[in-house]
């Protein structure tokens, strides 16, 4: 009996640098930052005034007024990512079993926004309990999926994975096991978040985990970079179909990738930071690596998690250089964050779409922001720093870390 092998036959997203799919692909391999004054709410006492938000957004673009306002933003993202990677894929919906379909998503937070506006109207309006209906469905992280499977029909396997900024990754991971297993043949999944407002700068502002180079944001995120003070937050959503491959040959599929593995792993350290040599980060590839059936030295580039917080990115590093030695100066590595933000748990979704567009155009796209080298990081590695760089591209691990010392990595192969 053939072994099973999953690929990826649909994509969509909504970022800060792109509301879809092919104008996210244009920005990333430009290099442009999706970094501005933060417009969504007065940040003015805040320590940080800047984010990466997705650009002159309007639900109503997308859903009808009554539709809109039962959704979170975040649940928005989600439906918008997948609805065009729903489309991209141009999957028959009257003719395949929707029995055998499934959604799992991944989001970090959830409907914070939803959250927080409840507790401000609760606090405002005397503690009197007048709570909008829709709070719940609103809040809760696994609403998303929920929303996907109810548009479309959906009836497989349905749930939301949550490991912070893990998240989406941990749910390709699960949507790869799934197909794998037998159980589904389509798998719709990814990530999305929305967590520029109050609480949530306010939040990672009290943690010390946000740049805050006011007078520059635009160059705030720079990963690797000798002055990098802390990651700049973004939203958005990315959605993949990952499908049984003998099922995407039967309905004449396009393939953009095949997923050949993956790695999970836990720092088991500290409850934000990394563990200072890089454990975890280095356990997963290696993971990833056996998993996935190949030698080290096949693997062309790897997109980093690379947040631009200063022990993120040296452990990160280290634990590249520990798993790969003499190959690690091979690779191509560079961090999408530096355009994009930190989309905290759909940074998984975003960053494995852009390491498959990797692979099809032939194109790493680049680390921006890079001033000045950090003596703490290898200079010798090639961090494709500032301009995208052509290369034939096989095969990308890419990889995802998270509060409470999550760790993901994909490893995604050009399709034969």
């Amino acid at each position: 009996m053939r072994a099973k092998r999953v690929v990826v036959t649909g994509l969509g997203a909504i970022t800060p640098i792109g509301n879809n799919l092919n104008d996210y692909k244009k920005s990333l391999f430009k290099g442009i930052s999706g970094c501005d004054n933060i417009k969504s709410f007065d940040p003015t006492n805040f320590k940080t005034k800047f984010a990466c938000e997705v650009k002159n957004y309007d639900p109503l673009d997308y859903f009808d007024r009554k539709e809109s306002r039962k959704m979170d933003i975040y649940a928005q993202f989600g439906m918008i990512a997948a609805a065009e990677a729903i489309s991209d894929s141009n999957i028959d919906l009257d003719n395949i079993d929707l029995n055998r379909v499934g959604v799992i998503w991944g989001s970090g937070v959830g409907g914070i926004e939803t959250f927080q506006n409840e507790l401000i109207n609760f606090a405002e309006n005397d503690k009197k309990p007048r709570f909008n209906p829709f709070f719940i469905p609103k809040l809760i992280p696994d609403i998303c999926p929920g929303l996907i499977a109810i548009k479309y029909g959906f009836k497989g396997p349905n749930f939301a994975t949550v490991s912070a900024c893990a998240s989406s990754s941990n749910a390709i991971i699960d949507s790869y096991n799934y197909i794998l297993s037998g159980t589904s043949d389509i798998i719709i999944t990814g990530g999305s978040e929305s967590a520029v407002n109050e609480t949530g700068v306010g939040g990672f502002n009290a943690l010390k985990a946000l740049s805050e180079r006011n007078d520059s944001p635009k160059t705030a995120s720079r990963p690797f970079d000798r002055d990098r003070d802390g990651f700049v937050l973004g939203e958005g959503g990315g959605s993949l179909i990952l499908e049984d491959y003998d099922h995407a040959l039967n309905r004449g599929a396009k393939i953009y990738a095949e997923i050949i593995g993956f790695g999970m792993s836990c720092d088991a350290h500290h409850i934000t930071a990394p563990h200072p040599e890089g454990e975890g980060a280095r356990l997963v590839m290696e993971n990833a690596i056996k998993s996935s059936n190949i030698e080290k030295e096949s693997i062309d580039y790897i997109n980093v998690h690379g947040t631009s917080t200063p022990l993120g990115d040296k452990s990160e590093i280290l634990a590249i250089q520990n798993v790969f030695e003499k190959h690690a100066y091979n690779l191509n590595i560079s961090s999408t964050k530096s355009m994009t933000g930190h989309l905290l748990g759909a940074a998984g979704a975003i960053e494995s779409i852009a390491s498959i567009f990797s692979i099809n155009d032939g194109i790493i796209p680049p680390t921006i922001n890079h001033f000045t080298k950090d003596d703490e990081i290898d200079s010798k590695l090639n961090l494709t720093l500032n301009k995208s760089q052509k290369r034939n591209v096989n095969i990308v691990m890419s990889n995802t870390f998270g509060f409470g010392g999550h760790n993901t990595s994909v490893v995604f192969k050009k399709y034969n």
